[in-house]
């Protein structure tokens, strides 16, 4: 073979390889020690402690929703003053099961100690007392929802009240036609006059009300927990206005059922003052 020859398959050889200076030197790690079970069950318990902290430290925090009121909450049918039905509840979720109108639901987690407690977003889905019998207050295991009481007309749980007088329909001397809540809406409610015995969908009902009175017609508990008043004064011919009377329970019907948004009536919590 020639010396160019030779010279060239160096070279080319050469050429494919890495200067040895240039390659990365391999590291030799440092074998892991292994703990001992002494060493493992001292760590555990360590960690452990440190949670423990941790968690004590934090648990004031808690308190906060439930000390400050920060979510005013309509509960159950039958529920003691807040304090009196936090302590009780143990969130079963038994009130929740029993509900035909699904009225009853969870807390989140923001919100401290109340975080899955039993509440009505009557907006969403008003309590329309189709069970008759309180099928929650029955089905409550502690006593977190009063088992004195035997009728709807006796609970206590919220307080209607007209928040924005400016935009109710009925003040407007306006009537209503249509569905109350539009299409997209969810909630039931038990029309007599349809089905004695099942909630039916807000959405097939259909009205037609010269004078806008869903609130007072559909009221489960009557006149002496709502009426539809003259509105003295009023610029408007034949404008009239609701009025809350101490009849009302807190259902949420009206709130939910109030065809304007948001709501012109509102049901909040009573206080614990008077709560029965």
């Amino acid at each position: 073979m020639s010396d160019e020859a030779t010279n060239g398959t160096a070279a080319s050889a050469g050429a494919g390889e890495e200067p040895s200076a240039s390659r990365p030197k391999s590291v030799r790690r440092k074998p892991r020690r292994r703990l001992s079970r002494q060493q493992q069950r001292r760590r555990q318990l360590l960690r452990s402690g440190l949670a423990a902290v941790g968690l004590t430290l934090l648990q004031p925090l808690a308190y906060l929703p439930v000390l400050r009121r920060l979510h005013a909450r309509l509960r159950p049918p039958g529920a003691q003053g807040e304090d009196h039905f936090l302590g009780a509840c143990i969130k079963c979720g038994q009130c929740v099961q029993v509900c035909p109108v699904e009225a009853i639901t969870f807390a989140d987690i923001d919100e401290g100690f109340g975080s899955a407690a039993p509440f009505v977003d009557s907006r969403a889905q008003a309590c329309d007392f189709s069970c008759d019998a309180l099928s929650c207050i029955l089905a409550c295991p502690t006593g977190a929802l009063t088992h004195d009481i035997r009728t709807k007309e006796e609970v206590r749980s919220g307080l209607a009240r007209l928040a924005r007088p400016d935009t109710c329909l009925a003040r407007q001397g306006s009537g209503f036609r249509g569905a109350a809540r539009g299409p997209d809406f969810t909630g039931r409610l038990r029309y007599e006059a349809v089905d004695r015995w099942n909630a039916i969908p807000v959405v097939d009902h259909r009205y037609e009300r010269e004078i806008c009175d869903l609130c007072v017609v559909e009221c489960p508990i009557g006149e002496s927990a709502i009426q539809l008043m003259e509105l003295a004064g009023a610029e408007t011919p034949g404008a009239k206005t609701p009025v809350v009377r101490d009849g009302c329970v807190g259902c949420g019907v009206c709130e939910m059922i109030c065809p304007q948004q948001p709501a012109c009536i509102v049901v909040e919590p009573r206080s614990e003052e008077v709560r029965v």
